[in-house]
This record gives C-alpha cells, sequence and structure tokens, in this order.
C-alpha cells in the first residue's frame, strides 16, 4: 500500500491511498474460495463448484465486498501510518476494480485539533463576594410565614384588594354571544396571581362584596387561543365573599412547629445556614463558568465544523422543546433562533473547546474520573435525592448515561484544579452583574 495526506484545511485531510494488484487479487481470490464454500451450486457438490463458476456467479456481489474490505483496511493502516486521529466518517472516492490493476481511492475526513501546552499559569477571575443581608433574612423568613399562613375571610367592610381571594361569578361575552368556557360560578380567583388574562384582576380590586360589575378587556394578541388572539371580551362579574392570607406570628412558637428548632434564634440559625449553603453553590459553580470562559479565551482550539454542526442542532433542539412547552408557536422560535443565531453558535464553540482542553488537562494532570469518584457522586445523588443507591448505578449502567457523568466529574476535578492555581478576587454582587450586562 502507498499512501499520501494532503491537507485541505486546519483540521480537514484527504489520504490518497494505491492498493498493489497483487494484494487486490488476493483478497478477491481469497473472497471467491470463501464463497465456494459456503454456497450449493447446481450439478456440484456443496464447496466443490470451480472458482471460475463462482466468479460468473457471485462476481458483481464478491467485488462489492473486497472494494468494501480493502478500503476498512488500508484506510486505518493509512491513519496509523500519518499518526492520524479522525472525528468524522471518512468522504471515500475510488475508481473501479479492474482486475490485475492497482485499485486507488481517497478518504476525507476531519481530524482531532491538537492542544498544545494549555497555558494556566496567572488566570484571574473575579467571585461574588457572598452576603447575606437583613433584609435577605427578613425576606426568607415572611416567605416561610406565607407558606404557612391560614385562609380567613374578610370581616371588616373594605373593597377587595390584591392579595385577597375573591369568591365570583362570571360570564364571558364576545360581540354578545356568550363565550364558550368562559363563564364560572364560586370561583376563587387570588388577586394578583395573573390566573386570568390581563387586566381582569385589577377591574376586581376595588369591587366590594355583593357587586356587581362589568369588565371590558382585549384577549392578548398572542393568546394561546387563535381565534380569541386580540378580541374584544365583556366579562359580567359578581364578587360574592372575600378572604385574605393571615400570617402566623414570627415567634419562639412558629419556629416550633416547623420542626426541631427550639425557638426562633435556632430557626434564624438553620435559614442562614441553607442560604449559605445554596448560595455559596451559586456563586462558585458562577466563578467556575468564568474561570472556563477564562481558560477559553486564553487557549483557543480549532474547532472542526462537523463538531460545530452537531453540536449547535443540539443547542437548537433543546430550544424548540423548551418553547414548545412554553405555548409558543413554530414561526416565534424561528424567529428566536434566527435572532440569536451567532449566540448559538459562540456558545457551541465555547462548549467544544472547552471539552478540548478539558481533555487535555485531565490527562495531564491524572484528573479523570475513577470507579471510586463515580461511587462517591451517586452517593451522594442519593443522600440529596432519596433515590435507592443501586437504582442509580442500573441507571448510570447505561453507556451514554455514564459517559455523561464520567465527563462531568473529570470537569469538576479540572475546575478545581484551575481553582487552586488561579487568582481569585472577590468583589459585589453588583460588580459581577454589571460584567455580565
Amino acid at each position: 500500500m502507498k499512501s499520501s495526506l494532503e491537507s485541505i484545511s486546519n483540521l480537514e485531510r484527504k489520504l490518497n491511498i494505491e492498493v498493489p494488484s497483487e494484494e487486490v487479487q488476493v483478497a478477491f481470490e481469497n473472497a471467491l474460495k470463501g464463497v465456494q464454500r459456503t454456497v450449493a451450486v447446481k450439478g456440484f457438490r456443496k464447496g466443490k463448484a470451480p472458482l471460475q463458476t463462482i466468479r460468473s456467479i457471485y462476481g458483481d456481489r464478491i467485488r462489492q465486498d473486497v472494494i468494501q474490505d480493502i478500503i476498512q483496511l488500508n484506510f486505518f493502516m493509512a491513519v496509523k501510518e500519518h499518526s492520524l486521529f479522525p472525528i468524522t466518517a471518512p468522504a471515500i472516492e475510488f475508481d473501479p476494480l479492474t482486475d490485475g490493476q492497482a485499485f486507488a481511492f481517497s478518504a476525507e475526513f476531519e481530524i482531532r485539533p491538537e492542544v498544545q501546552d494549555v497555558k494556566i499559569d496567572g488566570l484571574k477571575v473575579k467571585k461574588e463576594k457572598l452576603e447575606i443581608s437583613d433584609k435577605t433574612m427578613s425576606d426568607t423568613l415572611d416567605e416561610i410565614r406565607k407558606a404557612r399562613a391560614e385562609t380567613v375571610p374578610v370581616l371588616e367592610d373594605r373593597p377587595a384588594q390584591l392579595s385577597d381571594t375573591a369568591v365570583i361569578d362570571f360570564k364571558g361575552f364576545i360581540d354578545g354571544k356568550e363565550l364558550e368556557n368562559g363563564a364560572g360560578e364560586d370561583h376563587s380567583l387570588e388577586l394578583g396571581s395573573n390566573s386570568f388574562i390581563p387586566g381582569f384582576e385589577e377591574k376586581i380590586v376595588g369591587m366590594r362584596v355583593g357587586v356587581e360589575n362589568t369588565i371590558n378587556l382585549n384577549f392578548p394578541a398572542e393568546y394561546h387561543v387563535k381565534e380569541l388572539a386580540g378580541k374584544a371580551v365583556e366579562f359580567k362579574v359578581k364578587l360574592k365573599a372575600l378572604s385574605k392570607k393571615s400570617l402566623p406570628e414570627l415567634n419562639d412558637e412558629f419556629a416550633k412547629t416547623l420542626g426541631t428548632y427550639e425557638n426562633l434564634d435556632a430557626l434564624k440559625k438553620a435559614v442562614h445556614e441553607d442560604f449559605e449553603k445554596r448560595e455559596g453553590k451559586r456563586v462558585n459553580d458562577d466563578m467556575k463558568n468564568r474561570m472556563m470562559r477564562v481558560l477559553v479565551d486564553r487557549n483557543p482550539v480549532p474547532v472542526p465544523k462537523s463538531m460545530m454542526i452537531e453540536q449547535k442542532k443540539a443547542l437548537l433542539d433543546d430550544l424548540e422543546r423548551r418553547m414548545a412547552q412554553q405555548g409558543l408557536s413554530p414561526d416565534q422560535v424561528e424567529d428566536y433562533k434566527t435572532k440569536w443565531d451567532s449566540d448559538f453558535e459562540k456558545t457551541a464553540s465555547y462548549m467544544i473547546q472547552s471539552s478540548f482542553l478539558v481533555d487535555k488537562l485531565a490527562t495531564e494532570h491524572s484528573l479523570r474520573a475513577t470507579s471510586n469518584d463515580i461511587d462517591s457522586k451517586l452517593k451522594t445523588y442519593a443522600a440529596e435525592s432519596g433515590i435507592d443507591f443501586q437504582r442509580l448505578i442500573e441507571f448510570y449502567s447505561d453507556k451514554e448515561q455514564k459517559s455523561r457523568l464520567t465527563y462531568q466529574i473529570t470537569e469538576e476535578k479540572v475546575l478545581d484544579f484551575l481553582v487552586s492555581k488561579a487568582k481569585i478576587e472577590e468583589v459585589p454582587k453588583d460588580q459581577i452583574e454589571t460584567e455580565k450586562n
């Protein structure tokens, strides 16, 4: 076999391969003999038909098999000879296979980019300074109180207010005709929940129990029922009752109802620790994301076209699923994809480059996920989620799922390694937000 290599572009290669006629002849004869041993030809005992007869009957089929075998064998030999690492299936072109002549073919493909020394010295990244203000604590405790709030009747003589729950009878009309599925009796509606079309709840605010009112509105232009989108609608509404949420007092007795807290101070301490844990993770994750961005910016890697196409498609497919779940139309999805196309390309490019850099650093610094790392991660998942450990093991025994988990752990180890080497500057949250915008 003779082979030569062409560089079509930065990552595209073309192998030109010629297989001597002697090798072709041997391959063809071996294929003929293989068929001769297994087929029965009328007039001959099994395995005894002459090769010339086998050639005349099965020659075309055998020729195609021989071409496939020759290409596969010699392509991999040439790849090894030139120390190449293809990342795409080769596009093959070949001349007809002619008896007594050499067989020539070419193979075009993309190769894995070669990542040289990754520059990690002096990496600088900003980290949000975690601050838990009194207002944050107060708001969190208020949310806990709201979760334990009781609904009680409004006894005082006053109009409906936002956050009240109104009990109403209503009936909708369009062009004087009753709106299908547009009526209800004794319907409970929390004012301010935005459960009805825009403007409806605001019109009930200010009404008094026993009062009937007419509310004129328009359905939103992007309403999910196309027949109603943008149309004027009239609602006849009667307010029948009002209730409100009564929040418990924030004291020792309230704290005791929430669990094993001895008093309010114990509850506040637990809330503070929980907030610190959750926000600490968010801050660290955000910092590591920016760390990876800094790494890619300093160490750009050529991106194979095929991987770019595949990664971008994966991002767009995920976007379509999520936007469809939110009720957006196909036209809206396409408009969004067109508007932000360049951003999807940048994201895809970043993800591919970061994966190559993670792989390089994991190899250089022995940071690849081990079986112990995987077991430890699954035990953590089990403890946090309540899912049985053995069920998690079964789920991640799937090759694809295990591959994803292995890469995730490897990436985490690489990022922890980078953080240990980097210069971290803690700054206020508003400075981080300003830089993001």
